[in-house]
């Protein structure tokens, strides 16, 4: 059982940044890839940006450049960095974590963006 808590929301106006981090309960090496999604009022889960075992990362078409993801073994952690925020940025974002034979989320934090 890998258990995630996510740490870092909140609100912020358009074109600012925040760093979001998500705590694991497990050696980050172990898992397949860690990522962040990010689901909206009346929309699905979509993925905002991931890195896998090898270190190569991923990101949404909606990311430009914006975001980046980065974990850290020593401390078992995930971060997402996000720069330029839009108000469409606008969402509970999740941390995902990836291995062979399951997966798991964490609780959510929020993250809204206004003026």
């Amino acid at each position: 059982q890998v258990q995630l808590v996510e740490s870092g929301g909140g609100l912020v106006q358009p074109g600012g940044s925040l760093r979001l981090s998500c705590a694991v309960s497990e050696y980050v090496s172990r898992i397949y890839t860690l990522g962040w999604y990010r689901q909206a009022p009346g929309k699905e889960r979509e993925l905002v940006a991931s890195v896998d075992s090898h270190g190569n990362k991923n990101y949404g078409d909606f990311v430009k450049g914006r975001f980046n993801i980065s974990k850290d073994t020593s401390k078992r952690t995930v971060d997402l960095q996000m720069n330029s925020l839009e108000i469409e940025d606008t969402a509970v974002y999740y941390c995902n974590a990836s291995l062979p034979s399951a997966e798991y989320w964490g609780q959510g934090t929020q993250v809204t963006v206004s003026s």
